[in-house]
């Protein structure tokens, strides 16, 4: 377990919501919503990572969920949303790069803002590759770095100090995505070329 890290978003906790579950969550929500809305009926699913539950609004009814989040912080906040979910949904605290799961455990996994966070993104991403089935699927909403100028100037001089407190800003999340040896199959731009789905399968 990286403490660390744990202890970063373990106190982050304390302002989440108030800083990510109003502007940002109405903003992204359709667009989450139609990655989320490839959630299988019949499928084993991974969720990474939980944080206070904000995302669980956008799920699908009825699937089997494992929501994993680094921080038992977060996941102590997101209790009351895992417990309305109109579903099954488990939860664990657990370290993406650690993951306890058998290899092949999953047939899909599904991650919202959150390679912009993993300390160590490609290795995590190859954690996830080893738990899903083959012919298994990774469905990802993130916010990357920028290849527009002068944005990626602004997000490379700026992602010290936010990482302190929460995410990197300049990550290339579709490059990681093909080193970890998935074969990205769609990348669609919400914003600009910050803010995107990736789809890929193993």
């Amino acid at each position: 377990m990286d403490t660390s890290t744990q202890e970063k978003w373990d106190r982050a906790s304390r302002s989440f919501d108030l800083m990510a579950g109003y502007g940002p969550e109405w903003r992204w929500k359709p667009a989450k919503q139609r990655v989320f809305g490839h959630m299988k009926p019949d499928a084993k699913i991974l969720f990474l990572a939980l944080g206070t539950g904000l995302d669980i609004g956008c799920f699908p009814a009825g699937r089997d969920i494992t929501a994993i989040d680094i921080s038992p912080k977060m996941v102590e906040k997101a209790e009351k949303r895992v417990a309305s979910y109109p579903g099954t949904m488990t939860v664990q605290v657990m370290d993406v790069h650690d993951m306890e799961f058998e290899a092949g455990s999953f047939d899909q996994v599904f991650t919202s803002c959150t390679f912009c966070s993993v300390p160590k993104p490609v290795e995590g991403l190859r954690a996830l590759y080893r738990v899903l089935k083959p012919g298994g699927e990774l469905h990802m909403f993130e916010h990357t770095g920028s290849r527009l100028f002068p944005f990626s100037a602004m997000m490379k001089l700026m992602s010290p100090l936010a990482s302190r407190f929460g995410p990197e800003l300049d990550r290339d999340t579709v490059a990681h995505v093909k080193e970890a040896g998935f074969e990205v199959v769609g990348v669609n731009h919400v914003f600009l070329d910050t803010v995107k789905t990736i789809h890929a399968t193993k």
